[in-house]
């Protein structure tokens, strides 16, 4: 899943990796780099010569004239030769290099702009290549530089755990917390009625009943209500479902009004002691108003608790512009992206929370009715990533 993005943020994990080696290396140069003692950085003292003591030389005897003997004056003391200090041996290079090496390792580096300018803007490429919306591709790229330029890093810190961290905070951002729908059923008042929207051909109906087998697998009793009775089929479509999974589905004639459909399902999981309102309804387009005023009137009689999107994730932008727009217009709590096994840019999936501000409920990554995935935020940006659990 994301094959593509993932290879790619890997290679980009390295470049700016790379960056913030050289510029630790550059530190590390900048603080050792006399050779010389010249250098004003190299704590080298000259070489202490031990200076000469002056040799004293004895008082020649004074003698008086033999005629007048005069008792001997004894020589005066000698001048005290002041005693000798130790010699002081020259400081070598090879330990002041040393002691400067290990005081710059155990300082810290400050990143500046320049040292990641160059991976960011390959980093912005990979993402826009790789359908991420701009404006969550922006976002991306700010979290990353306010993350690390100008941050404080000491210089024995692994490169990958800086790099890491800081990406991973960028994708978790944009991400946001998901939603756990268990957890959601768990402390809300039964049944919760969920409402199911999308475009016609993203796997909507299909996806219904994977959420269906999701939640009788979990433990929750489900009705479904068979609300799409505008397209052909659709009616028949969902009552199949319902019998290879042995849950019960509400429906009316096809073209019947759907709302209606919705009220009795929901009549009929309150009588019946039903933890789950799974809704289908007629797969619409933003632009056709009529189906959109048909939504409305649904939720106005079912009154869901949760509306959730549907959209193919290898629709990549246009999934995001089309999520934006019913949210726009009739408001949306989740999305369920179809078709992520065969989406190897992940646009979809890192750009719809950003843009709408609502999470991600499921991915669909196959044909089987197992095939449906909790999405999990920090579980993708970890896969993403390569990291090992």
């Amino acid at each position: 899943m994301f094959e593509g993005l993932k290879n790619k943020l890997q290679n980009i994990k390295e470049k700016f990796g790379h960056s913030i080696k050289d510029a630790a290396g550059e530190a590390v140069r900048e603080e050792v780099r006399p050779e010389t003692p010249t250098s004003a950085h190299a704590e080298v003292s000259e070489p202490v010569f031990e200076p000469e003591t002056p040799a004293v030389e004895p008082l020649p005897e004074t003698r008086a004239p033999e005629p007048e003997p005069v008792p001997r004056t004894p020589p005066p003391e000698a001048p005290a030769v002041p005693e000798e200090e130790p010699a002081v041996e020259p400081k070598r290079f090879g330990g002041i290099v040393s002691r400067v090496k290990t005081l710059v390792l155990e300082r810290e580096l400050v990143i500046s702009e320049k040292d990641i300018e160059e991976p960011l803007f390959e980093l912005e490429m990979v993402l826009l290549e790789n359908d991420v919306a701009l404006e969550v591709t922006d976002a991306i790229i700010g979290y990353m530089r306010e993350d690390l330029v100008g941050s404080h890093r000491k210089l024995g810190t692994p490169v990958d755990e800086i790099v890491m961290s800081a990406l991973r905070g960028a994708l978790l951002n944009v991400l946001g917390d998901g939603l756990d729908l268990l957890e959601y059923i768990k402390v809300h008042e039964r049944p919760v009625k969920i409402l199911i929207t999308g475009v016609n051909g993203t796997g909507k109906t299909t996806s219904i009943a994977k959420m269906a087998h999701y939640l009788e697998a979990n433990g929750y009793s489900v009705v479904l209500g068979a609300g799409d009775t505008f397209r052909a089929g659709a009616i028949d479509q969902i009552v199949e479902h319902g019998r290879r999974l042995d849950i019960k589905v509400i429906k009316h004639q096809e073209g019947s009004d759907p709302a209606a459909v919705l009220y009795d399902t929901v009549e009929y999981a309150q009588g019946h002691g039903i933890d789950v309102v799974l809704a289908d309804t007629a797969g619409r387009f933003h632009n056709r108003k009529n189906l959109m005023n048909q939504l409305e009137k649904i939720r106005r009689v079912m009154k869901p608790d949760l509306v959730v999107y549907v959209d193919e994730a290898v629709a990549g932008n246009d999934a995001v512009v089309r999520a934006k727009d019913f949210n726009d217009l009739v408001g949306t709590d989740a999305v369920m992206l179809t078709k992520a096994d065969m989406d190897s840019k992940g646009g979809a999936a890192i750009s719809i929370t950003q843009t709408i501000g609502k999470p991600i409920l499921f991915l669909g990554t196959g044909q089987a009715y197992s095939d449906i995935v909790p999405f999990r935020p920090e579980a993708v940006v970890d896969e993403l990533l390569g990291v090992e659990e």
